[in-house]
């Protein structure tokens, strides 16, 4: 079996403790293997999902039949959008274990499988009222989507209305909640309502879990654009602010009989406004490479 390379920081012990108890069933050698893939899995599921997946197979292959690690596969497999995979080791979790905990991921594969349908069939099921709250949540926000996905926008709405969306208290599922409220608002043309949600949920986005910051600043007008500057290779952040044509900054001159530029002064075609246009003024935040 190949095995992937293990930085030899990484024991084993980092795992929740619920799932080294369940590792108790194999041999401890083989345990503390799996344990070290399983904390890979966990440590690069974000940032490198193609690895994640790859610690993922290695303990699938060592212990298939560890619960944990079949949910471990489902979450490495469903981040890398191989939905038919991850809703066969949640499945296979399940079984396992009896619990219910996984029943909207479950749905959200069914959605990334073109079946939205039996997404919002799962979301009436009676496995639903056996969720906690933030699992419930989460159910509410996969039947939205795949009302979206139906083409009912309409509905999406009005079933992410709901006491969690009203509530001013911040929980760990607040700010994707307002976030795909706002989203949902901003699709069917409701953009005032839609840019108050998305500054609720930059209000409850304390760990940047969405771009509501992002999707506020389009509402207000506000570009921002990456600019690679071919003398010194600086990357450039630019804000784009469109003022009056009247208005003078203090990279154009305020009197219009001043000398004529040469032709270095000259702006280049990208700095040039166009004739008739409203002139535009770029603060740049520029920072080293």
């Amino acid at each position: 079996m190949k095995r992937l390379p293990i930085p030899d920081d990484v024991t084993g012990d980092e795992i929740d403790k619920d799932v080294r108890q369940e590792l108790q069933s194999l041999p401890k050698t083989l345990a503390e293997d799996v344990a070290r893939n399983l904390v890979m899995v966990a440590r690069l599921i974000d940032e490198d999902p193609e690895g994640a997946y790859g610690y993922s197979r290695v303990a699938l292959r060592l212990a298939s039949r560890v619960a944990a690690v079949r949910e471990a596969a489902g979450f490495a497999a469903y981040a890398t959008q191989k939905y038919s995979e991850a809703l066969a080791e949640f499945r296979a979790a399940r079984r396992m274990t009896g619990n219910t905990e996984l029943w909207p991921v479950m749905a959200d594969c069914e959605r990334g499988l073109g079946r939205p349908e039996k997404a919002l069939e799962m979301a009436g099921a009676p496995e639903v009222q056996k969720l906690d709250k933030a699992g419930q949540v989460e159910m509410r926000l996969v039947a939205a989507g795949a009302r979206r996905d139906m083409d009912q926008l309409d509905a999406a709405i009005v079933t992410l209305q709901s006491p969690e969306l009203a509530s001013n208290s911040i929980q760990p599922w607040t700010a994707r909640l307002r976030y795909a409220y706002a989203d949902a608002l901003l699709a069917v043309g409701r953009e005032d309502e839609a840019r108050e949600w998305f500054a609720k949920a930059v209000e409850a986005d304390r760990d940047g879990s969405t771009d509501a910051s992002d999707r506020l600043a389009e509402l207000d007008g506000v570009e921002f654009v990456d600019a690679m500057d071919e003398d010194d290779a600086e990357t450039e952040t630019v804000v784009t602010v469109v003022v009056d044509e009247n208005t003078t900054t203090d990279d154009e001159p305020a009197d219009e009989d001043e000398d004529e530029p040469t032709d270095e002064d000259q702006p280049t075609d990208e700095e040039a406004p166009e004739a008739d246009q409203p002139k535009i003024v770029q603060s740049k935040d520029t920072t080293e490479d």
